[in-house]
C-alpha cells in the first residue's frame, strides 16, 4: 500500500520536488500551499506521470486555524499521514525596527508555529502506529545569527534546534524526526525576501538536487543534512562558532547586504 506525504508550500521550489521525488517513488501526497492553480496543476502532472493519488489542500499557514483544518481534513477522509514534510517558509531583508510588524509576525506563524502545531498533530499517530518519517525544511540560516534578517534566522535555529530534540524524544518508537539545512537555492525565496542581488545567492543550486539530499535523509531517519552548500562555505559554518561573535555578526551582514 503506497505511503501518504503531507507536502507543504508544496506548489513550487523545493516543495515541488518532494512531491516529484515521493510520486515518483509510488506514494500519495497531499499537496498543502496558498496556490490552488498551481497546485492544481500538480496534481493533475502526478497522477497522471505517476498513477498515484494526489490531493490538495488550499491553506495559508499564516492563518493560525490552518494546521488544525489541515489535520481535520485528512482525518475525515481517512488518510494517514506517513511522512510529514514541513517545507513551507519565508524570509524577508531589512532593519527588524523598520520591517512591518505583520510582514515579520506571519514569517514567525510559518517558520515556526504551523511547522510545530503540524507535528504536534500528526506526531502521535505516527507514534502509535509505530512507524513515521517527519522532515522539518531548516536552514544553514539556523546556524548564525543573521543582522538584516533577525527574525528568518531565528526561526531557523529553532527549526533546526526542535527536530533535533524531537528526534531523540521519538528515538527507538519507529518514527523519526530529519532537519534539512539547504543553502542558497534557486526557488523564489530570493525574490520575496528581496535578496535577489545578495551575494548570499550567488551560485544559488537547483532545488531538486536539495530535495532528494532531505529525502534520502529523511527515509534513513538521519538527525540533520546539510544540501546545496560548497565545501568551503560549509568550513565556515564549521568555524563560525570560534569567531568571536562581534566579528562574526558583521561578515554576516556583509554577506546578505544587496549590491
Amino acid at each position: 500500500m503506497a505511503k501518504t506525504a503531507l507536502i507543504t508550500g508544496a506548489s513550487s521550489g523545493i516543495g515541488r520536488c518532494f512531491a516529484e521525488i515521493h510520486a515518483k517513488k509510488g506514494g500519495d501526497v497531499i499537496l498543502v500551499a496558498r496556490s490552488g492553480d498551481k497546485l492544481e496543476a500538480l496534481k493533475q502532472e502526478l497522477e497522471s506521470k505517476h498513477k498515484i493519488k494526489a490531493h490538495v489542500l488550499v491553506q495559508d499557514l499564516a492563518d493560525p486555524a490552518s494546521p488544525q483544518r489541515i489535520f481535520d481534513a485528512t482525518e475525515r477522509a481517512n488518510m494517514p499521514v506517513e511522512y510529514l514534510i514541513n517545507n513551507a517558509g519565508f524570509g524577508g531583508l531589512g532593519l527588524f525596527h523598520e520591517r512591518e510588524w505583520q510582514a515579520d509576525r506571519a514569517m514567525i506563524e510559518v517558520n515556526i508555529i504551523a511547522l510545530s502545531a503540524l507535528t504536534r498533530l500528526y506526531l502521535p499517530g505516527m507514534v502509535s502506529r509505530g512507524q513515521g518519517r517527519i522532515l522539518n525544511v531548516s536552514s544553514t540560516a539556523g546556524e548564525l545569527p543573521g543582522p538584516l534578517q533577525a527574525v528568518y534566522f531565528a526561526t531557523k535555529a529553532y527549526v533546526t534546534s526542535f527536530s533535533n530534540a524531537l528526534w531523540e524524544e521519538v528515538r527507538g518508537t519507529g518514527v523519526t524526526v530529519t532537519a534539512l539545512l539547504p543553502g542558497a537555492t534557486e526557488t523564489g525565496f530570493a525574490g520575496t525576501s528581496g535578496m535577489e542581488n545578495s551575494p548570499l545567492f550567488q551560485g544559488a543550486v537547483p532545488p531538486m538536487g536539495v530535495a532528494k539530499a532531505g529525502y534520502k535523509a529523511m527515509m534513513r531517519g538521519k538527525l540533520n543534512v546539510i544540501a546545496g552548500v560548497p565545501f568551503a562555505r560549509r568550513i565556515v559554518y564549521a568555524l563560525a562558532p570560534l569567531l568571536p561573535k562581534k566579528m562574526l555578526l558583521k561578515q554576516v551582514r556583509k554577506v546578505q547586504e544587496t549590491q
